[in-house]
This record gives structure tokens, sequence and C-alpha cells, in this order.
């Protein structure tokens, strides 16, 4: 059985390491400055950086939606530029890129690929060079999110614990806490590291911190019974940004679902396992970028295999589907959701 996603992406994916080194020494033989101002450990970086283009490409080239790419495109001039990188010259190696792929590849995949590469050129002058931050003075809570991810890049985790607890017994909401101090503050830490303000280290510590003190909150959350139905929640293999998805599995608690969460990076036939042995009603599946869509088909495909599973339900969600909204139909999900509130309706919908 073949995958829902269209198979133009798989030409490039197989040469992808041979067109990023033609790439590159394409790109510097046009341009000797470039040797001079980035030296060797900037040609190697420059590569690294070909490799995740093209993948990018790949990808949204596999799901037929040029919009994947040009949204990549507008995050890497934002990346890029915090490092001191000119889009000048982000849009010659996308330049260089349509010529050289257009070319290995030929026919109907060159053809698609110059065009996408040309959706991504054509956005470019047009784009912000920096990104707003998710912690705005209209935002809910933003005071209690702001000194919350304070404490954190501090490296002050339990005092960043107590504030979310103090929080709570006063009164606060633990779904508001998710999203306008979690959610929120997890934004940003992407956002910062983004323009270059934090390291990865930083970023990870944020994370890991803010998943403690999620854990910590569970005494609110697992409460009430369980009534509704049963939710097996994953990120599929590859995908080690849980977060998200967590977030939801935990909302789908409060909401009276007996929830599964199987976390990041989970194996296909583990998903398929539980929710066969669960007997789940509803699966959800988070895809945090498009490098992680083929994964998501391959997953549903195999759910969709299985005799028992014919009445399941599946819901996507994360950043791809949101930048392409029919995206959902070509993994073969029966549907997708933009927010959590959104998420639990559309279920409840379809266990009533």
């Amino acid at each position: 059985m073949t995958s829902p996603l269209l198979p133009h992406g798989e030409l490039l994916r197989q040469q992808q390491g041979a067109l990023a080194e033609a790439l590159v020494t394409r790109q510097f033989a046009a341009h000797p400055d470039l040797e001079k101002r980035y030296g060797a450990v900037g040609r190697q970086k420059c590569l690294q950086d070909a490799n995740y283009h093209l993948a990018y490409l790949a990808d949204a080239m596999n799901a037929g939606d040029p919009a994947l790419f040009a949204n990549y495109v507008a995050w890497v001039k934002v990346m890029l530029g915090a490092r001191g990188i000119p889009s000048e010259d982000l849009v010659r190696h996308l330049a260089n890129t349509r010529a050289v792929v257009g070319d290995a590849l030929g026919g109907d995949a060159g053809t698609m690929a110059a065009a996408y590469i040309d959706v991504g050129l054509a956005q470019l002058p047009s784009l912000p060079v920096l990104t707003p931050t998710h912690l705005a003075d209209d935002e809910p809570h933003v005071a209690l999110a702001r000194a919350y991810l304070g404490a954190l890049l501090r490296g002050e985790r339990q005092l960043a614990s107590r504030m979310i607890l103090d929080a709570v017994e006063s009164g606060v909401p633990v779904k508001d806490i998710y999203l306008h101090v979690f959610q929120a503050t997890q934004h940003e830490v992407g956002r910062l590291w983004q323009l270059n303000e934090i390291n990865v280290g930083q970023e990870h510590y944020c994370t890991a911190a803010t998943q403690l003190v999620m854990s910590q909150l569970y005494p609110h959350i697992f409460t009430s019974g369980k009534h509704v139905g049963t939710l097996v929640a994953t990120c599929v293999a590859g995908d080690l940004h849980e977060m998200g998805i967590r977030m939801v599995t935990d909302f789908f608690e409060m909401d009276g679902w007996n929830t599964y969460y199987l976390g990041a990076n989970t194996p296909a036939q583990a998903v398929l396992d539980v929710v066969v042995h669960r007997r789940a009603q509803v699966l959800a599946v988070s895809a945090t970028i498009s490098l992680h869509l083929r994964a998501v088909s391959e997953l549903i495909e195999k759910v969709r295999a299985r005799p028992e599973c014919q009445a399941l339900k599946i819901i996507v969600g994360g950043y791809p589907f949101r930048v392409a909204p029919e995206l959902w139909r070509k993994v073969g999900a029966d549907g997708w959701a933009s927010s959590v509130d959104e998420a639990i309706e559309m279920a409840n919908r379809w266990i009533a």
C-alpha cells in the first residue's frame, strides 16, 4: 500500500547528500568572498544548512503544498539574520538550489522543486527579520509567564515551580497555566533560540523543567471520574518534541477521558499495539515539523490496515497542519485541530 503523501520529493530525498555537496561547491565557487567570510567551519555549516533546506523542500513536495517550504524559508530568514548572515546570502543559496535541483531531478519532480523554491524566493523580500514575542502585554497571565520564564533562564527551577504551585493554590485554573504560561513560554523559548539569544542547552533545560512542573500539577488533573472515552496520544517515531501532545492529553484527562500518553519518538508498531489493547476510540498524533509527516502518514496507514481499528477516529495536530490546513486529508486522518479545545470538541462529537 502506498502512502497518501505524494512521492515527488522522494527523488530529492534519495539524492539529498550529493545535491547538498554540489550546491555548496557551486555557491562557494561563484562567490569566493564566502570562503573569506566564513572559512572551513562556515562551509561545513553551509553544507548542514543545505541538507536541511533540501529535506524541508522534499517534505513539502511530498505533501503537495508549497506553503510548507515557504513557511520554512520565513523561519530561516530570521534565524540566519540573527546570526549575522544577510538575507542576500539566502537568496543566492535558494537560487543556486533551484538550478542544481532542477537540473538533477528533471521532469515533473524538477519542475515541481523549482516552482516551490520560486514561492519561497518571491516572498523573501517582504518577510520580517524579527518574530514578535509570545509574551505580549495583552496576553492573559503575562506577568506570571514572564517571571516563570525568567526564573528558568536563570536556572532557578525550584523558584519557577513555586511560582506555578502558588498560582494554582491562589485560584488560577490549571488550564490557564497550561495555555498562557507553559505553552506561551515554550513558544517564547523557541523564538529566543531562533533569535540567537539563548543556546540549545538553555532551550532543553526550560523544556525539561516545565515537564517536571507539569507533573507536579497532576494531583489537580487526575481527579475526576473517567466517563467519556479512551484516547491514545503520541508523537511519531523520530519526533522528540512531546510537550504539545502531552498538554493535549492532559486536557483530555481533565475533560473526563481515559488517556494513554505514549510520549516522544514512539514506533508505529508500539502505537498500534496500545490502540488495539486499550480499545481506543480516538488516536491523537502530533507532528512538530514537516520532516515528521512521512512517519505520520505511515502510522495512520498501519492503523487503518488493522480490522480492530475500523471504528477508530484519528486526529492530527502540530505546526505543519496549521500551515497547510488540508494536510490532514493527505495523511489519512479524520480531522485536525488548531487548538486543544477544538480537538476535545471534535473527539466528543465523534463518540457521541
